[in-house]
């Protein structure tokens, strides 16, 4: 039966080709663009480490004076000072732990052919590399050893590897880093999550791509180049090394939800001893923030892209109220056919599935034009020099989705239209026949 009301649903589709066109037109138009705004969103919004986000956590203890002028409580941006951050790596209270700064630095190749030039990286501890579960080519990352004794030492990205040394080995070689020579210890096969989470949250979250990662305390020691947000206040001392400066990022790897009640308690602890002290002026309020969490609390995601997300969903709701009208005018234009047919023996809910089928025949053919202008949608946004264009890929999941909202819309605006036509009395317009 249903393989009959589906060949009179396009039976029906053809007789009426402009307002079917029509339809087609409009929902595909409508899921097009909403369409296009859902993908950004769920590519930017999505786990940046699967499987293992679950148990990474951000501590955060502010260890900013009370401003006179301000009266809100600032967003927390996760930033330490040295010494706090060496305090917490050394107390070992974490299954894992991890200090890190990004870096700017001129590559120097041996090679004659190539001529100098920058890349982004980090400078980190050595439980960065087993805490986010980074996929190593070749080599390996350094140890708590290397961190104490100031190596010169490296791990390059797949492409930097690429870029330098071509197909050839790179482990044990040496890379000039601004007027140093580091030795390759290890490769990364082209690891780059997005957004770069670990990295101070900013309009650089995503497309960043760090090509190189070196021991934060050799970084300290031959004053590298830093390139991130570095807040002070008071004064004495080095900047990056004084307590009245923050600019070091921190994370911790929690195995079970206990040890992070007993990491929370240990930053409460650590926060009212530095009071004693004089630091931390403000109200206890360590916090410790799981890597989804602290995604959502910096805001990770632009607010221009809800608001288009929302226009996009606001316009396909246009296009549904349309389709509302048309298919109105198209079912109830057929009310004598409909009452031969309730003449004839059939059911109400017999014409109410036949119109069904043929609203969701409509979703289906407005879903496929809506994939195509979604992917155009798409490949517009690729071009805009945004960090996140790039990732603004449809999957699986996306193209799923686009045909499941497409049918959906058309099968909900049939319902006012398929009810009114199955209310029809027959006997009314039998009698004009």
């Amino acid at each position: 039966m249903l393989g009959y009301y589906f060949v009179l649903a396009l039976y029906s589709l053809k007789r009426s080709k402009v307002i079917t066109v029509l339809m087609i037109l409009a929902i595909g138009l409508g899921i097009g663009a909403s369409m296009t705004m859902i993908t950004v969103l769920h590519v930017m919004s999505g786990d940046p480490l699967p499987g293992q986000s679950a148990q990474l956590y951000v501590p955060v203890i502010d260890p900013h004076p009370i401003s006179k002028t301000k009266t809100e409580e600032p967003l927390p941006d996760g930033n330490m000072s040295w010494p706090d951050a060496m305090y917490l790596l050394h107390a070992v209270r974490a299954d894992k732990q991890a200090a890190m700064a990004a870096g700017a630095l001129p590559i120097r190749p041996t090679q004659n052919t190539l001529r100098p030039f920058f890349e982004f990286g980090h400078y980190v501890t050595a439980d960065f590399f087993p805490m986010f579960a980074t996929p190593f080519r070749a080599g390996s990352g350094w140890t708590a050893q290397d961190d104490q004794q100031h190596a010169r030492v490296v791990v390059l990205n797949a492409d930097l590897n690429r870029k330098l040394f071509g197909t050839q080995s790179s482990i044990g070689r040496t890379v000039r880093l601004k007027d140093t020579d580091f030795r390759v210890i290890g490769v990364l096969d082209d690891w780059h999550p997005q957004p770069t989470f670990y990295a101070q949250i900013d309009d650089r979250a995503f497309g960043r791509n760090d090509q190189f990662f070196l021991p934060l305390q050799t970084a300290q020691e031959l004053q590298l180049d830093f390139n991130g947000q570095l807040t002070c206040w008071g004064s004495g001392g080095d900047a990056r090394t004084s307590d009245h400066c923050a600019w070091l990022q921190f994370w911790v790897q929690l195995d079970s939800t206990a040890k992070a009640h007993a990491y929370r308690d240990f930053l409460a602890d650590y926060w009212r001893d530095q009071q004693t002290h004089g630091r931390f002026p403000r109200p206890e309020h360590a916090r410790l923030y799981g890597l989804m969490d602290w995604l959502t609390n910096q805001h990770v995601i632009p607010a221009d892209l809800d608001l288009q997300l929302w226009l996009a969903l606001g316009f396909l709701g246009v296009c549904m109220v349309n389709i509302v009208g048309l298919l109105l005018a198209k079912f109830l234009r057929r009310s004598g056919e409909i009452s031969v047919r309730r003449a004839l023996g059939a059911r109400r809910r017999d014409i109410f599935l036949q119109l069904g089928i043929e609203s969701m025949v409509v979703g289906l053919a407005g879903g496929m034009l809506g994939v195509a202008l979604a992917e155009l949608g798409l490949w517009s946004i690729r071009q805009r020099p945004d960090g996140y264009a790039q990732l603004a890929q449809m999957d699986i999941s996306m193209l799923l989705g686009t045909f499941v909202l497409s049918v959906m819309a058309s099968v909900f605006a049939g319902l006012l239209p398929a009810w009114r036509a199955c209310n029809v009395t027959p006997a009314l317009q039998l009698k004009t026949q």
